[in-house]
């Protein structure tokens, strides 16, 4: 198995040749890139566009028509601040639901345990996508949490939907999630459709002596949580001493 080194415990030279019998890669959140979806005319668009990942905070967006896009917590908190110093209109694939007010994030933390331990448990999206934050309970109570559907391409001036209706904007903020940053493991070309390595486990399918840990359920139960990530290095590290 070969892949480019990027980073090590200790130096290593740049195209120095490592060879070993089992990686790891424990990358889990950190190793995550800024998801965009792709719409027809992205690269047409004359506004600014910015990601979650990249996100400046309200005032540089003070005076503008900005498109919030995404319906989840990102997308609603940020929607809650730029809505704030900016005409904001926000749009979702699907009608946001907000998460009880009780529900904080011990709750979410303790769904996600249970759902590790009982992969059947209901999980936190059979209660709804969006904690309740005081920013935005806030935004909702001045009518800002409205959504508008999704638009179906960008034009140079905004955005349109299919019936033709079309939204002049300055700039469009991608709240659309991330994608594993996977690019230094190209050359295995073990990717499936959905951008994500097929696993079972933790390990690869396509190359038993690579194992991923920490990037979200597909490579085990909330393993993208403190206790999740903890069971699955568990089960991986047996996994690798019998392989071994």
């Amino acid at each position: 198995m070969t892949a480019p080194l990027t980073g090590a415990p200790r130096p290593v030279d740049a195209v120095a040749d490592v060879v070993v019998d089992v990686v790891v890669i424990g990358g889990g959140q950190a190793g995550l890139a800024a998801g965009y979806p792709y719409y027809p005319g992205r690269d047409v668009f004359r506004g600014r566009q910015a990601h979650t990942a990249t996100y400046p905070g309200p005032d540089p967006f003070r005076g503008m028509r900005v498109v919030v896009v995404g319906g989840g917590n990102s997308a609603a908190q940020i929607l809650a601040e730029v809505s704030t110093v900016a005409d904001a209109t926000w749009v979702t694939l699907r009608p946001p639901r907000l998460l009880p007010d009780e529900v904080d994030g011990r709750s979410l933390f303790d769904l996600a345990t249970r759902r590790a331990r009982f992969p059947d448990a209901p999980g936190i999206g059979d209660l709804g996508d969006i904690v309740a934050v005081p920013p935005v309970r806030e935004a909702l109570r001045r009518g800002a949490l409205k959504a508008e559907p999704m638009f179906s391409r960008l034009t140079q001036t905004g955005v349109a939907w299919a019936d033709g209706t079309a939204l002049a904007c300055d700039a469009i903020i991608w709240c659309t999630g991330f994608r594993p940053a996977l690019s230094h493991l190209a050359s295995l070309k073990l990717r499936g459709p959905g951008g994500t390595i097929p696993t079972d486990g933790t390990r690869a399918l396509g190359e038993r002596r690579l194992h991923l840990l920490g990037y979200g359920d597909w490579t085990g139960p909330a393993s993208a949580t403190l206790i999740g990530a903890g069971r699955s290095a568990k089960a991986m590290v047996a996994e690798i001493v019998r392989q071994l």
